[in-house]
């Protein structure tokens, strides 16, 4: 292990520790981490986050291997530098048939207003058109001059209250401020919920990869959920996403999350295919919800209804502000997030536009893909306790993860950013040859690959 990561015992490099409600014993593997500590040299410790979090699904995968007398001998999974920062920026990785994804939608992003930045997101065709709503508009022509005209807290709460999805850019003592700040900072990392319940044995395959024979049923979407998923199919899982048919994913998002999983499309709005979702928990070993929980709860697929009904499952779900507070059920993405909580402020040029400080984002997507991480860490922390009788939920949010971030130790300002070499790979697919890196994970010191490529969009059974 490299001596700079050997002297970080707590912080955000030791996010295993929010496993420790769930698990007897938190293992601290050796030798899991190599190569350089700083790549993206930033204002943040976001290698820190990436390798954080990715060291806690490691000990997960460690506790769970315990849990199964070492059955399954997962104690060489390990990672790299390069395979995290890769990996946390896999969309931007991706090619089909060599071209690159289009990965933001015209009107998405910051935009200046009366008194400051605003940021708005609108990549998914019904945020757009709230947008618009909003902002009394019809043409995404229009959007920079209705937004002059408002003030950022103006647009926020004109498109949050149309269904769309803005964040005025606040300072970090702005954002602290404001109750949903006050409410953020209280989040750990991962929020348990556990209960006793009659022990049952992780399904375990002779000689196959840590998590064969778990079935994960998949109900989320973007990035952090699917990313989760994706990386649980690459150890093993049976992963069935499932989306609506009102409001598909967009295209390059599933090319990017697709891999080690199967996609299906279901209207709970239909009594019919919300029985057959249902059955499908019921025989699931976990599943991950990223829809907001008052959207969920009114077909009983929330998490509290889903462990009222069946106690054995494993719950896990994500949103983008935390639990409580006034937004704890609101709509928002990674970049929303940062441009609320001060992250963009942090990482703006010090340049002028139009009076006004730039503003900037992180590298990558690093919420994202780092609550992502602990939603699987999580997963597998609560498969690892069921042998012990023990079962119950996690609760991640985007803020929490943001919350961490921040208050870590800050890097060192003089350091440089280095670029780390990217393995990809090339495999075809339904849409193409797809160019594309695989999982962060070393086992045994092979590296993990995705046992498929995406598969036709909706195209699977409910089964």
């Amino acid at each position: 292990m490299d001596a700079d990561l050997r002297g970080t015992q707590s912080g955000l490099l030791d996010l295993r520790r929010h496993l420790a409600p769930v698990l007897e014993r938190v293992p601290e593997p050796e030798d899991w981490w190599s190569g350089p500590r700083t790549w993206w040299a930033g204002a943040l410790d976001v290698e820190g986050l990436a390798l954080g979090s990715i060291g806690a699904l490691i000990s997960a995968l460690a506790a769970l291997d315990d849990a199964r007398g070492g059955a399954t001998s997962v104690r060489g999974v390990s990672t790299s530098s390069a395979l995290a920062a890769a990996s946390f920026d896999s969309i931007r990785q991706l090619r089909v048939n060599g071209a690159p994804p289009d990965i933001w939608a015209p009107m998405s992003g910051f935009h200046r207003t009366s008194d400051g930045w605003v940021r708005v997101h609108a990549n998914y065709p019904h945020h757009a058109q709230a947008l618009m709503v909003a902002l009394g508009i019809t043409d995404p022509g229009q959007l920079d001059a209705a937004l002059r005209e408002r003030t950022a807290l103006e647009v926020e709460d004109a498109v949050r209250a149309a269904g769309g999805v803005a964040a005025a850019a606040r300072t970090r003592e702005e954002w602290v401020a404001t109750p949903m700040g006050q409410a953020g900072a209280g989040q750990r990392w991962i929020r348990w919920s556990l209960e006793e319940v009659p022990s049952r044995p992780v399904p375990l395959f002779a000689g196959g990869l840590p998590l064969a024979g778990v079935r994960v049923l998949d109900l989320t979407r973007v990035i952090a959920g699917p990313s989760a998923t994706r990386l649980l199919g690459a150890l093993g899982a049976d992963v069935l996403r499932i989306d609506p048919p009102h409001h598909p994913e967009l295209l390059d998002a599933h090319l990017d999350t697709g891999f080690a999983k199967r996609s299906a499309v279901a209207d709970l709005r239909d009594l019919d295919q919300l029985a057959q979702v249902r059955e499908l928990a019921a025989r699931a070993d976990g599943v991950l919800l990223g829809y907001r929980q008052a959207a969920l709860a009114r077909f009983g697929m929330d998490a509290d209804s889903l462990r009222d009904s069946f106690p054995h499952l494993a719950v896990v779900t994500l949103n983008a502000w935390g639990w409580d507070g006034p937004w704890a059920d609101g709509r928002g993405f990674d970049s929303i997030v940062q441009a609320a909580c001060g992250i963009g402020h942090l990482y703006g040029s010090g340049g002028e536009h139009d009076g006004a400080r730039r503003l900037g984002a992180l590298p990558v997507q690093a919420l994202d893909h780092a609550t992502g991480m602990g939603m699987a860490a999580a997963a597998v922390a609560l498969l690892a306790a069921r042998g012990r009788g023990l079962a119950g939920s996690a609760r991640l949010s985007l803020i929490a993860t943001a919350e961490e971030l921040m208050r870590a130790a800050r890097p060192d300002p003089s350091a440089t950013a280095t670029e780390l070499p990217v393995e990809t790979r090339r495999a075809a697919s339904p849409y193409g040859e797809l160019e594309y890196v695989g999982p962060p994970l070393a086992v045994g010191g092979r590296p993990l690959e995705y046992p498929n490529t995406p598969v036709r969009y909706g195209a699977s059974p409910l089964e």
